[in-house]
């Protein structure tokens, strides 16, 4: 079971307590943006077997959204940390790269 801890609450909770919301750090494309611009933020995703940073939100807590950076193989949780952020903050890079050397997301290492 998937347990994460809330970084505005300080709760563990698990999966049940959570509603996962996707794919972390993505831009959003909204009215008047270009068609393939749109295209792209709704269906390209990314899938990837090892690290992956994603939003969540303590649904069954205090109700706010987060990101968690956690691997999609074994559910190993690297850190969670607050959804207003525009990349996974150094120390959870830094985690992730003591783990899993040459590790990379979306040109993050």
């Amino acid at each position: 079971m998937l347990i994460l801890t809330c970084p505005y609450c300080g709760i563990e909770a698990d999966e049940t307590e959570l509603s996962p919301g996707g794919e972390a750090h993505l831009k959003r494309f909204g009215p008047g943006s270009t068609d393939e611009a749109f295209e792209t933020y709704l269906f390209h995703r990314e899938n990837p077997k090892g690290v992956h940073f994603e939003r969540w939100r303590h649904a069954m807590g205090c109700g706010k959204w987060f990101h968690a950076a956690r691997c999609t193989v074994t559910l190993e949780v690297f850190g969670t940390y607050s959804a207003q952020v525009t990349e996974p903050p150094a120390e959870i890079r830094e985690k992730i790269t003591t783990k899993r050397p040459g590790w990379s997301w979306r040109g993050i290492e």
